[in-house]
């Protein structure tokens, strides 16, 4: 089965399900700074044309919350809770992501793992991946 992005552009897709996902950010080449997702101009001395890179796989949590409604609406009115954090990638941006586990799973300071969740299934049989962070095992 063939896994496909949810939107194009802001991960990879490793054929490989044991290769981790990437993000897909940009860097000035003339200051050097990072930004997710990608973009034309830096933010920060709004130099034009920046080079695509890409970043993670890892980060570090910076902050937390757990939220006890459905990300995605379900038809028979059951509820999903899930965690979403504020992640410091090793580049420099940091990010809001959704994170794997449960409330007691999340430290700030920790680091997690980018990896990829299936959504669904499109028409044509692909699974239908987002990205999302989960905790390391083991690591502080």
């Amino acid at each position: 089965m063939t896994r496909v992005a949810i939107e194009e552009g802001y991960f990879t897709v490793p054929a490989d399900p044991a290769e981790p996902p990437r993000l897909l950010g940009s860097r000035c080449s003339s200051c050097g700074e990072h930004f997710y997702p990608r973009r034309m101009v830096c933010a920060r001395c709004l130099h034009e044309g920046c080079d695509d890179v890409l970043l993670g796989p890892t980060g570090r949590l910076h902050t937390w919350t757990y939220v006890h409604v459905p990300l995605f609406a379900k038809k028979d009115g059951s509820v999903d809770s899930y965690g979403v954090g504020q992640v410091d990638l090793p580049e420099g941006p940091r990010i809001q992501a959704i994170l794997v586990g449960g409330p007691d799973d999340f430290e700030i300071g920790m680091e997690l793992q980018l990896d990829l969740e299936t959504l669904s299934t499109d028409r044509d049989g692909n699974d239908v991946v987002i990205y999302r962070f989960t905790p390391i095992a083991g690591a502080s």
